[in-house]
């Protein structure tokens, strides 16, 4: 008799598991001519301690350098880079004051990272880079002043930007500057394309959340910082165009994937077209018939027919990038003045005032909390072992911390595999490889890795241990492989300890996941009664339908990785993922009860009574 076997504990699967794609060959290109050349430069001109700050700046600048645009890749890696320069002169300052003020430092230091990453994405690499260049800047035993430091860690780091700015990606069609963008807007059609296709099937689903996670790809690879406030080129007219034709086959889509009817293949064939001419820079030339038997089916068909004129018609005009000024009032209600006309992006700008409310609440107090605990103790704990490298331990305490690198098991088991792996494969090289070739070539091989190391923690500790302790080498120092292990085992049973720990001055535990799905609930119910209402400004509602999905998307990542945590961290969030199933089936109802309002001008009863009962459940 053959039994079942057993399923993996959540925090073991999450271990296991590691992201999957295509080698990002440019970045791994980027990535070898980094740090490398820098390296070689400084050791040409007798200042290796140069190399070594400059080759640091370039890897952390290589961990933040994701796929995307050249634009939006410059507050990504550019942003976290002068914030880790500051991070690196503060410590060199803090260090030459004797270790209970350094301590105290950390201690606040970690209070501010860490509260300030629960803004975003950016301000979670910003708080990240602050810390663990603070240790470095400490710890590490350099010949230059704190304000050289920091300049050279800049200088690494800007370098890999002007890599990212001229080297052309291969294989892309167009204006090799826009390749990011034309990628993403033609991953938005094929997105669309597919959940067409997974109408009336179990794959539904699984096809709604990646449009909602194409288009928020493609809305930041289109929005980054430009120096003009109008697009500059034909071809990023175009791309605008695109992606603003987008969004009404999204809700059409949408609400055929609502509806739960298996649609003919011709149904997607004009999406894939788009799909493809997009990503070829071509025409896209003839459309199939259109089929009209319904709502949404007539609502795809003319959304189609107004992208054939976004790709193939003139661009007239030049296209202003500021975002749609929709606004929501106390009922919530969308709001966007007669004549400000569509715009690109459909994003809604974020004031200061938004991600200081987040720092502040009690995701950004429970996660600040815990990485000033964890701060303050690897500090503490590796001034009294006396070591003379003792910024590993503090800095691998940050990065075993952050809860959006996995769940907190997880973490410590990639980290202590990562740096046992790395550790020995440095061990094993430098026995075999002459010096200082051999750690520059160590360092030129790592930064080539490190952009597919960044898909599974454990590979990208492995990478940076090696990478590192490489650095170690080429600055004078002997290799300390050993030594390395038995700190990260240190970081790792404190940041276990201290992650356990009960915070009452943080709230009960899973702040980040209740704001992110506060932050979702609101979005929803402001897109519900935008729609409600009877509005017709389209592009209103679609501005508030992409902050609905993007909100709903992040919440869903939150408890995820939530639910992948031990069982005395876990049953902080327990029935999160009912209120966000909840949520996402009320925003899919209303996305097809908007298609039918533009149709026949009414509410369809069965709309209508789905979206109380949903209104009920989550009331309730």
């Amino acid at each position: 008799m053959r039994t079942t076997p057993r399923p993996l504990p959540p925090w073991l699967g999450h271990a296991l598991r590691a992201q999957r794609g295509p080698v990002p060959w440019s970045a791994v290109v980027r990535g070898a001519l980094a740090a490398g050349p820098l390296l070689v430069a400084a050791l040409l001109a007798g200042r290796p301690s140069a190399g070594v700050l400059a080759a640091l700046g370039a890897m952390f600048a290589g961990i933040n350098d994701r796929p995307g645009s050249r634009r939006a890749a410059v507050p990504r890696v550019g942003v976290p880079a002068i914030v880790g320069a500051g991070g690196l002169a503060l410590g060199t300052w803090v260090g030459a004051h004797g270790p209970a003020a350094l301590i105290g430092v950390f201690a606040l230091l970690g209070f501010a990272g860490g509260a300030v990453s629960a803004a975003g994405p950016i301000a979670s690499a910003c708080g990240t880079q602050l810390l663990v260049a603070a240790a470095i800047g400490a710890g590490m035993p350099l010949p230059e002043s704190g304000w050289q430091r920091a300049l050279l860690f800049l200088a690494g780091a800007g370098w890999l930007l002007v890599l990212r700015g001229m080297l052309p990606s291969p294989g892309r069609a167009g204006a090799y500057r826009f390749d990011g963008e034309r990628a993403a807007v033609a991953q938005v059609y094929a997105a669309v394309a597919g959940l067409v296709d997974a109408a009336g099937t179990p794959r539904a689903a699984a096809r709604r959340a990646a449009l909602t996670a194409a288009l928020d790809h493609a809305q930041d690879a289109l929005s980054g910082p430009r120096l003009r406030r109008y697009t500059g080129s034909r071809e990023e007219h175009h791309l605008h165009a695109q992606y603003a034709a987008a969004l009404p086959l999204a809700e059409a889509a949408t609400a055929l994937a609502w509806a739960g009817s298996a649609l003919p293949a011709r149904a997607s064939e004009g999406l894939w077209r788009l799909a493809d001419a997009v990503r070829t820079a071509q025409p896209c030339g003839p459309l199939p018939a259109p089929a009209r038997s319904d709502a949404a089916l007539r609502a795809l068909d003319e959304a189609l027919l107004h992208a054939a004129v976004a790709f193939d018609g003139p661009v007239r005009g030049r296209t202003r990038i500021t975002p749609v000024p929709v606004t929501v009032s106390a009922t919530g209600l969308g709001d966007q003045p007669r004549d400000a006309g569509p715009k690109p992006l459909h994003t809604r700008p974020r004031t200061p005032v938004t991600a200081l409310r987040r720092a502040v609440g009690p995701a950004g107090r429970e996660y600040g909390i815990r990485v000033a605990l964890c701060f303050g103790a690897g500090a503490a704990v590796a001034q009294l072992l006396h070591n003379a490298h003792w910024y590993w331990l503090p800095a691998t305490a940050v990065f075993l911390v952050k809860p959006d690198l996995g769940p907190l098991a997880s973490r410590v088991l990639c980290r202590a595999f990562g740096t046992v792996l790395g550790a020995a494969l440095f061990a094993g090289l430098a026995a075999l490889l002459p010096g200082p070739a051999g750690p520059v070539a160590l360092v030129v091989l790592g930064g080539a890795l490190i952009p597919v190391a960044t898909r599974h923690f454990a590979a990208q500790t492995a990478v940076v241990t090696v990478f590192v302790l490489s650095l170690v080498m080429v600055g004078g120092e002997p290799q300390m492989a050993l030594a390395r292990i038995g700190e990260t085992l240190l970081a790792c049973a404190i940041v276990l300890c201290v992650g356990h720990l009960p915070l009452p001055l943080s709230g009960r535990g899973g702040g980040a996941v209740r704001t992110r799905l506060t932050a979702a609930g609101e979005a929803a119910h402001a897109y519900v009664l935008h729609v409600l209402s009877g509005s017709d400004d389209r592009a209103g509602r679609w501005t508030l339908r992409r902050e609905a999905y993007r909100a709903l998307a992040e919440a869903r990542t939150a408890i995820d990785l939530a639910a992948a945590e031990l069982p005395p961290l876990a049953r902080h969030t327990a029935g999160t993922e009912d209120v966000a199933v909840a949520l996402e089936a009320l925003v899919d109802t209303i996305t097809s009860c908007a298609v039918h309002l533009d149709d026949t001008g009414r509410v369809p009863e069965q709309h209508a009574e789905r979206i109380d009962a949903l209104l009920a459940e989550l009331a309730a």
